[in-house]
């Protein structure tokens, strides 16, 4: 106790902002992230609709000839009595279009069009996307991509009992599959992460990003608010700028459970994911609503707490004051279990691999590269306006 009575004010303004910072993280993740864990505990999910309103599957693809072969089998299987898929071949130059042929010649729901090469647009993406709607038949759109399989042959049906009358917007989940290699397990909590984000504040009523690997809204809504008119400026925001602009407190709902989780292929490159990320941040710069401002709040203080830890194992050593040691060791160690908790019992649910042991590198390097993706687009300026790497 003589340490105790032994601490300056300085000392005691330190201990107290490190544990209001503590408390403040386990709050966000104890409320914020464990959101989605708590309401799946207590009201279960709904996996059966009422009625079975005619689908309309819409599933980009670009060079996937191999995801293709892989993955549309499930998507031409779902336990659902009436949908089409319409798959959009952007411009693929390998063997995309000669497998779409021989599918369709053993299936009645499929369609394909192919953008040619030279069309000129600045989001390719956007404008196959438009042609896809524009083509389908039914009102309620369900949103995929080549390199992405469903979970369960039960998908259609368990993202559709979502729509009611007041529903315009479902969103869904889409994991990454567990592979080797920590630039792996680094995609893996980024998606865990954002997915948490995105769910947690749909199921607050404060709906604002979504993604386009799995994502449903009605026909109707994308011509009422005029399709991608307003983001015609950037290559990305399909999924995420439009549930920004399009969502609101009543009209969005979420589906989470393992039938309507679908799953994403490997990101081979980091180049590859880097221009994504870059995409996506040129978007969030558009959205509206405070909740994109509340999660980076969440980071910029854990930064903090970070800091006031290395803080007071270093004080606590010149001065030889052990109970500032420990008040930081125990501090950091307390924020571990319970985000070790939260992501675990989240992961599990979402069917997304985590690493809890990498947990302490992955929270350091995460905030790090993506303060580095924000800079690197400054930098860029509106290069980053269209895709870099194969167009896409």
């Amino acid at each position: 106790m003589k340490y105790f009575f032994a601490f300056n004010n300085l000392e005691w303004i330190l201990l107290a902002v490190l544990f209001i910072l503590l408390c403040i993280q386990m709050l966000y993740y104890l409320i914020s992230y464990m959101r989605p864990y708590r309401k799946m505990q207590v009201f279960g999910n709904k996996n059966t609709p009422d009625q079975y309103p005619p689908v309309s599957v819409i599933v980009y693809a670009k060079n996937e000839s191999y995801n293709l072969q892989k993955h549309l089998p499930t998507l031409l299987q779902q336990n659902y009595p009436s949908y089409e898929v319409i798959v959009i071949n952007d411009g693929s130059t390998d063997e995309s279009d000669d497998i779409l042929k021989i599918f369709e010649n053993s299936h009645d729901n499929l369609y394909h069009t192919f953008i040619p090469q030279e069309s000129k647009y600045l989001s390719r993406r956007k404008l196959s996307l438009t042609i896809g709607i524009k083509a389908a038949k039914n009102d309620i759109l369900l949103f995929t991509e080549a390199n992405c399989q469903p979970l369960s042959k039960d998908w259609i049906s368990t993202m559709v009992s979502n729509y009611t009358d007041q529903t315009d917007i479902v969103l869904g989940f889409c994991a990454y599959r567990k592979y080797k290699g920590f630039f792996h397990k680094l995609v893996s909590y980024d998606n865990l992460v954002n997915g948490l984000q995105y769910i947690s504040s749909a199921l607050k009523n404060h709906p604002f990003s979504g993604n386009g690997r799995n994502l449903s809204y009605r026909k109707s809504l994308f011509f009422e608010h005029k399709g991608y008119s307003k983001s015609l400026s950037l290559h990305a925001g399909d999924d995420d700028l439009f549930v920004n602009e399009a969502s609101n407190q009543t009209n969005t709902r979420v589906e989470y459970s393992r039938n309507g989780i679908t799953e994403m292929a490997m990101i081979d490159r980091f180049a590859v994911w880097k221009e994504m990320k870059v995409s996506r941040t040129a978007t969030q710069h558009h959205y509206k609503g405070g909740r994109l401002f509340y999660y980076r709040t969440e980071k910029i203080l854990f930064i903090l707490f970070l800091a006031l830890i290395i803080i007071s194992v270093i004080t606590g050593s010149i001065i030889n004051n052990p109970v500032l040691i420990i008040a930081g060791l125990l501090s950091y160690f307390v924020l571990f279990i319970t985000k070790a908790f939260v992501l675990r019992k989240s992961a599990a649910m979402l069917q997304q691999k985590i690493f809890i042991g990498w947990l302490p590198l992955l929270e350091i390097v995460h905030p790090l590269l993506n303060t580095y993706i924000y800079i690197y687009r400054l930098f860029r300026g509106k290069k980053d306006y269209t895709f870099t790497l194969g167009g896409k």
